[in-house]
């Protein structure tokens, strides 16, 4: 291997890193280039070293990868600033990156939930295929039935943390089923059944302003998530059927990797949705208002993730794309043997 032409190629990614290395501050984007090109140069280091290497090559490239070194474990011992960059960057990309995969199965949720509410509401031999009795349902459909009473008969706060445990596990279960695609389709559709009976049962009872009154507040947000979930959990399973130009196992655990991330987002929006039906939907507000609560909390969750998370997303595409080595005319790597980097 010609070492000089070797340094040459890569000499400009090498200055980068020193360059990052120096910076006394880092932004989110930067701290992601200095983690790359650290491994790239970690990897061109062992090339030379296993190619008649070059001493003094050697010896720079050694000291600038030790200070890289202590520059990526330093920032990586900052766990709040990973967690803000974790909300910030790598929750939203993800969520944003599988947007037709969860807005389909949100569709297709949606489609099968509203047909079968028309069902329950109009037809007597639906109702009977679905297990539902005849008779005075009112014990659930009327003023003070278990639909409402659901929401008030705990506690605000114990509600809420045995919704947010409940949509956890729900969410849970479309994500990590969704690899082998059925028990995740399976899931989404007996939410879906369960929605779309309810819905219409209300509506036979002439109640559907008490049923959308109750159920949009929290669950905008919370079937937002289950639809996140849903859609992910497809893409992971479609993935192991299609992997692209990857292999099977690296595509699967890349998309493995990206769904373990969705989830831990999930949690925390699960947490709002179970904090929005355990106080908000209960309360004594008008209904107007419980929705509009309801409507400002999805409208701010699609927000980030569509331009938070899409512009996150181009971000790392065009990092992705950019050359790990350029060659920079007139200069040479081993022009000042103790000073190689300063003079780029």
């Amino acid at each position: 291997m010609d070492t000089d032409a070797y340094s040459w190629a890569h000499l400009r990614s090498w200055h980068r890193l020193d360059e990052l290395v120096r910076q006394r501050k880092l932004t989110g984007a930067e701290a992601d280039e200095l983690v790359r090109l650290y491994r790239a140069a970690s990897q061109q280091l062992a090339k030379v070293q296993g190619h008649h290497p070059d001493p003094e090559l050697v010896a720079t490239l050694s000291a600038l990868l030790a200070r890289a070194r202590g520059r990526v474990l330093a920032a990586r011992s900052q766990p709040w600033r990973e967690v803000g960059r974790f909300f910030t960057r790598h929750f939203p990309a993800a969520v944003y990156r599988a947007w037709p995969w969860w807005v389909g199965v949100a569709a297709a949720f949606l489609a099968v939930s509203a047909v079968l509410a028309v069902l329950v509401d109009t037809s007597a031999s639906a109702r009977a295929a679905l297990g539902i009795p005849d008779g005075d349902l009112s014990t659930i459909t009327g003023p003070g039935g278990s639909f409402e009473t659901y929401y008030s008969e705990h506690p605000n706060d114990a509600f809420a943390a045995k919704v947010w445990t409940n949509n956890s596990w729900v969410a849970a279960i479309a994500l990590f089923t969704g690899v082998l695609i059925l028990p995740a389709v399976y899931a989404l559709f007996m939410n879906a059944l369960n929605l779309g009976i309810t819905g219409g049962l209300m509506a036979d009872a002439g109640r559907l302003d008490s049923f959308f009154g109750f159920i949009l507040p929290h669950g905008t947000l919370e079937l937002t998530a289950l639809f996140v979930a849903g859609g992910v959990g497809l893409k992971l399973g479609w993935t192991l059927v299609d992997p692209g130009p990857r292999s099977r196992a690296s595509a699967v655990a890349r998309q493995g990797r990206v769904t373990a991330t969705v989830a831990l987002g999930l949690v925390a929006v699960l947490l709002a949705c179970g904090l929005i039906e355990g106080f908000v939907t209960p309360s004594a507000l008008p209904a107007p208002v419980r929705i509009a609560i309801g409507f400002a909390a999805e409208a701010a969750f699609l927000t980030y993730v569509f331009r938070l998370g899409r512009r996150v997303a181009a971000e790392q595409d065009a990092a992705a794309a950019l050359p790990t080595a350029m060659p920079d005319p007139g200069v040479r790597w081993l022009d000042s043997p103790a000073k190689p980097l300063d003079r780029v």
